[in-house]
């Protein structure tokens, strides 16, 4: 079975491919990253930003990239977040700034329930008496419909962030999504990320420097005080570090060093079409 899915024409990614794609970038910058990325997924890859800091040096170096592929497509980048219509008003106006400064869209998903339709169906505050589920109505459930034509996502998760980021790999099978998952900042620590906005004069949200290093919704995000960890102040109080976008992906070394050739997963027909996931 061919290990590819280059420009999308295959139905499955094997293991093989997978793993190869990790080691081989495991060392790469993540211009080499996304420059493979773009030649492997075409108009199939999305790229995902929370508006955090290194977020905002994604879609900076993505423009970059994306500008010396293909002449022209650089308006065309798939970019996109979840509106959980509780960010903050700072992140909002990132997100205009960001269009203008690299003419793109940043396309928005939502939850299907309002924040009224939300408290009327489980209560006021749900973030508060239930943030997983909050999570889900209002992160999980439209990161699904995001993803759905989508063969491969780009995040801008550290490994340095959390416990649960601690594994990830440059290139991963998202077993949660069923696609392919693109982490080209993965091994930058904090300072890479905020050397390289400063270098290149990259607009980041500005709650930053006002003690949010890590910038959520209104109601789960406070301020860190000196030495605390960067998420402190995400659902602070409680021993949820995550809102679920990012599991620790299984290992699929096993199945590689057996010899399996059996596709990791499928991508289902629907999702085969050869235009899906432009703008």
């Amino acid at each position: 079975m061919q290990a590819t899915m280059t420009k999308l024409n295959a139905r499955t990614v094997s293991a093989d491919f997978i793993e190869s794609a990790g080691t081989r970038l495991e060392q790469a910058s993540p211009e080499e990253t996304l420059r493979w990325a773009f030649g492997e997924f075409g108009a199939r890859l999305t790229i995902a930003t929370g508006f955090g800091v290194e977020g905002a040096a994604l879609i900076d170096i993505a423009s970059r990239v994306a500008s010396g592929v293909t002449s022209g497509v650089n308006n065309r980048l798939s970019v996109f977040f979840l509106d959980t219509s509780f960010l903050f008003p700072e992140t909002y106006e990132l997100r205009r700034r960001l269009e203008a400064r690299y003419g793109i869209e940043i396309k928005s998903f939502k939850s299907e329930l309002s924040p009224e339709e939300q408290e009327l169906k489980f209560g006021p505050n749900l973030w508060t008496t239930d943030p997983d589920l909050c999570c889900r109505l209002r992160k999980l459930e439209p990161l699904r419909e995001a993803l759905r034509d989508a063969a491969a996502w780009v995040t801008a998760i550290r490994r340095d962030q959390t416990i649960a980021r601690s594994s990830a790999r440059v290139v991963e099978w998202d077993y949660q999504w069923q696609v392919v998952k693109v982490n080209p900042l993965v091994r930058w620590s904090k300072q890479d990320v905020w050397e390289y906005v400063r270098r290149n004069d990259v607009p980041y949200n500005p709650l930053h420097d006002q003690g949010y290093p890590s910038i959520g919704c209104t109601h789960c995000t406070n301020p860190v005080g000196v030495g605390q960890d960067d998420r402190a102040g995400r659902w602070a109080g409680r021993a949820k570090t995550e809102c679920g976008l990012h599991e620790p992906q299984k290992q699929i070394v096993s199945l590689v060093s057996a010899g399996v050739s059996t596709a990791v997963s499928a991508v289902d027909e629907n999702r085969a079409g050869e235009n899906a996931g432009g703008d």
